[in-house]
Order: C-alpha cells, then structure tokens, then sequence
C-alpha cells in the first residue's frame, strides 16, 4: 500500500499551484502508484463556515472512483460549536481523522480547547494530524506572517490522553533537536517527510525518529510531489523501511485503537 498522508483540495490564497485540480492530482497520483491520500482543505485554514468546508471536501474527494482521496477535516475548537463539527466527519462523512492549523486559527497547545478537542478525538479512535508549518516564512505576505506551531507543551498534554494517535505535517522546519526527542519519548507522535530536507534525510532522521514513525507526505500540491518521491530514492532504505515509510507505518496507524 502506497499512502502519501499530506495532501491538500483547494487553492492556496497567496499563489496559483499547479496540480492543485482533482483531476490534476489523481492524475499524479496514478502515475507514482500512490493508492491512498490523506486530503485536507486550504479552505479550513480561512473559512469559519467548518462543515461546509468539509461537506465540499467529502463531495470533491468522493468524484474519484477508486476512493484515492480520503478526506481529513478541518476542526477549529476556537469555534462555537467545534464538537458538532467533530462529530459530523465521524457519524456524517466516515472520517479516519482530523487535521489541525491552530497556528492560523489562533490557540496554542497548552489550550484547555485544544485538550479538550484532542480527548474528544481520541474516545472517537481518529488520527489527528497537526500541522506545524504551512508556508516558508521566507514566501509569506508581509501581511500575513504565521509563526510555526510551538510544539513544547505538546508532550505534556499528550501524558494526560494515552490513546491520542498525532501525527505531525511539516514539522521538519519548525522543530529540531530535543523537541522532536520529547515527542518521540511519548510513544504518541509521527511525522511525515514533506519538510524533510538534505540528502538521505530519512537516513538522517530516522537515527533521532524511529523509522515506523516516519510517513510519506508529499503536501501535494503545495509542494511538488516528485520531491518527496526523491526523498525515498536517494536514502538507502531497505524493502522493509521503504514499504513501511510508503504506506505500512500508515496503515498501522489507522488500525490502532
């Protein structure tokens, strides 16, 4: 199974991306074999109406026959009302999971709503999926400057929700060195490879992140996907290692309960 667990529908508001079409993804997508994708919405980073958000995200990835694209909905708990949010992507649209932007929704990690948003998920068995950084801060509008997720009260929180499954997206820019160490001791946290940089990062990597909480993320369209594909050519991984970054690490993520 060949699962890229970081991809987006939508435009991005600050730059035409190509391939950012259905059609123009799954097209990509057949060619590289990838056979699941975690789809988010650039949507649910701005727009306040959340289940409509997500209502157009289930309808855009429901278009392709082979069910390629597997929606992950936008929950702002700073919203009125987020857990009825929750609760339409699990009784409503089947979701498997969630995906987090607190940074442009405006709370942080040590929120008791954030808490409270990843217990709730948690007693309903999604992976949550949080992203630490969406843009270069090198590449953002002068208006519209978005620090990276600070992750340091991450590990605490997770002490007190032992059955939280989190998965961090683009965490590579934004954290490094004893925070991603902290994170890993809690036995809780993935990360995808999509902000991985350097050559034979995932070798790299994986001496500080065990190699079965690594995942294949291209955060197509946003990013190229032929670059996250190079990230898993040009590192010496071995059958075992490459089918567990493509998609086995995934799969067992999901099962897990």
């Amino acid at each position: 199974m060949f699962i890229d667990t970081n991809t987006y529908l939508g435009q991005w508001p600050f730059r035409a991306l190509p391939d950012a079409s259905v059609d123009a993804l799954l097209a990509k997508f057949s060619h590289y074999g990838v056979e699941r994708a975690w789809t988010g919405s650039f949507d649910g980073l701005f727009h306040k109406d959340v289940a409509g958000v997500n209502a157009r995200l289930v309808e855009a990835c429901a278009t392709n026959d082979n069910y390629i694209l597997q929606p992950f909905g936008t929950v702002n708990p700073t919203l009125p009302n987020w857990e009825e949010d929750l609760r339409r992507c699990v009784e409503e649209h089947g979701m498997a999971g969630i995906r987090l932007h607190p940074n442009y929704h405006g709370y942080s990690l040590d929120d008791e709503r954030f808490k409270a948003l990843l217990t709730e998920a948690a007693g309903r068995n999604l992976v949550v999926q949080l992203v630490v950084t969406m843009e270069d801060e090198r590449m953002m509008h002068p208006l519209m400057q978005v620090p990276h997720v600070d992750v340091a009260p991450l590990a605490d929180v997770l002490g007190t929700i032992p059955s939280a499954r989190l998965m961090l997206l683009n965490a590579f820019r934004g954290v490094r060195g004893k925070a991603i160490d902290d994170l890993v001791a809690t036995g809780q946290v993935s990360f995808d490879i999509a902000w991985l940089e350097g050559i034979a990062g995932i070798n790299h990597i994986s001496g500080q992140i065990p190699i079965e909480r690594l995942h294949f993320g291209s955060y197509a369209p946003f990013f190229y996907f032929q670059s996250s594909m190079l990230k898993l050519e040009e590192s010496a991984l071995d059958d075992a290692q490459l089918a567990a970054v493509q998609g086995g690490n995934a799969e067992a993520l999901l099962l897990r309960s």
